[in-house]
């Protein structure tokens, strides 16, 4: 099993958060991540996602929705021999929110597979600290720390 986490705290509801991270069309104006995003967030909806990481482009499932809380997305191989579980978590602190990004990836082949995962952990600092950018309105994320 192979896990990579990122947390931080944004200044703005639960709701702001989660209008941008559920709109699927405009994470590339945001996350350095991902150069597009084909198909619309809804639970059970798939996703192709074009990251800046592969060639390769990844189909996930929305496999969980509770509005301004908690998105999952799935995929992986038949059986669960080999799966990626990612979370977005919301948690409101009074004027604020903490969100944190998971990733979980498991399944019996998980051994073989997970070699060939690169450290994602930058990637996720990336994603969290461009998110408190585009939540808060500011141009630049580089001044900004996610939660240790």
């Amino acid at each position: 099993m192979r896990q990579f986490v990122a947390e931080i705290e944004i200044a703005g509801s639960a709701a702001d958060v989660w209008a941008v991270i559920t709109d699927a069309a405009s994470y590339p104006d945001w996350d350095p991540n991902m150069n597009r995003i084909e198909g619309s967030v809804g639970l059970n909806e798939k996703l192709v996602l074009h990251t800046t990481l592969s060639k390769r482009s990844f189909t996930v499932s929305v496999s969980e929705l509770t509005p301004n809380s908690r998105m999952v997305w799935k995929s992986g191989l038949p059986l669960g021999l080999f799966k990626g579980v990612r979370t977005f978590q919301i948690t409101p602190r009074g004027d604020s929110v903490l969100f944190r990004l998971d990733e979980v990836f498991s399944g019996p082949m998980s051994p073989l597979f997970g070699r060939m995962i690169p450290d994602l952990h930058p990637t996720f600092v990336r994603f969290v600290r461009s998110l408190k950018a585009r939540v808060e309105g500011r141009a630049d994320d580089a001044e900004l720390e996610p939660t240790p």
